[in-house]
């Protein structure tokens, strides 16, 4: 059997290399983030990226496929996802159309034959493992939010994620002819298996200082001052050091940080900050309990 292509295109050089990269379109990744990804390519191995919600864990996926012009293929993970909508599927109703067209069209022995024609490629429906697998093309792979899906349809990612192969056993062992990168990310909702951990690289994604968050407010907002950026980052860094029920993600910040300048506003004010806050937090309770103590600290 041929060994998979190693996407050598893409097979960043340096960790310096994949920061020079994604900061070209737009993602400022730390050294820690920089080296995982560089490693996964170089490995070929899977990246996991667990974290909270919102510090840009999809982004960097995303960002990779954009800086290394890359198919992005998305595997959304839920509760009840299984084989059928992950891996592949029978076109059951082109198979019956198949059966039928062929037992009236032809003699009675015909259909034993037709039988085992029923799985082949042309009654294939391929789903995001799948097609990602089977791509000729450059692939950036994103099997987002895995800790959503339970333990056994976990296991159906083992395959792939240690050999790049999927076994279909009407046809047979499926293998990747260029290895895709990998990146899966985790809200640490549960815990994942260890079999799953160990075809993995491990990357921890938490929320940035004030000052990284600040970069990132200043790349992505286009026109906002630095003065702003850094008041912007500071009064986020402050709600997320509150009880709130959901902490204000990295792409909240961003929302707010462009409200600010649609707005026109040069300085954040109490008044502001309490007509605004909506944008950054979604629940009454933390918006009452946020303005709160926002007010009782001195600014």
């Amino acid at each position: 059997m041929k060994a998979p292509e190693v996407d050598t295109d893409n097979a960043f050089d340096s960790a310096e290399e994949v920061s020079d990269a994604l900061r070209t379109v737009g993602y400022l990744a730390d050294p820690r983030i920089a080296q995982a990804v560089h490693l996964g390519y170089r490995l070929q191995k899977p990246v996991l990226v667990e974290g909270p919600a919102g510090t840009g864990k999809t982004e960097l996926a995303k960002s990779i496929a954009l800086a290394t012009n890359s198919r992005m293929i998305r595997l959304q993970c839920y509760e009840g996802l299984d084989e059928s909508k992950a891996l592949y599927e029978w076109d059951y109703r082109k198979q019956l159309l198949h059966l039928q067209s062929h037992g009236q069209q032809e003699s009675e022995s015909i259909p034993i034959e037709s039988e085992r024609n029923l799985f082949d490629e042309r009654f294939l429906l391929t789903r995001p493992l799948l097609e990602a697998i089977r791509s000729t093309d450059s692939v950036v792979l994103l099997i987002d939010e895995v800790d959503r899906i339970d333990v056994q349809t976990e296991a159906l990612l083992l395959e792939l994620l240690s050999d790049y192969q999927v076994s279909i056993p009407e046809l047979g062992t499926v293998t990747a002819t260029r290895i895709p990168a990998v990146f899966l990310t985790s809200n640490n909702s549960r815990d994942l298996s260890d079999a799953l951990k160990r075809r993995c690289l491990y990357l921890n994604i938490d929320y940035p200082s004030a000052e990284r968050e600040r970069d990132i407010i200043a790349a992505r907002v286009p026109g906002i001052s630095l003065e702003l950026a850094d008041a912007v980052s500071e009064v986020v860094r402050s709600l997320r050091s509150m009880n709130l029920s959901k902490k204000p993600s990295i792409s909240e910040t961003l929302d707010w940080a462009r409200t600010l300048t649609i707005l026109n506003v040069d300085q954040v004010n109490a008044d502001i900050l309490v007509d605004t806050l909506p944008v950054l937090l979604k629940n009454q309770a933390d918006i009452v309990l946020a303005a709160k103590e926002l007010a009782e600290t001195p600014r």
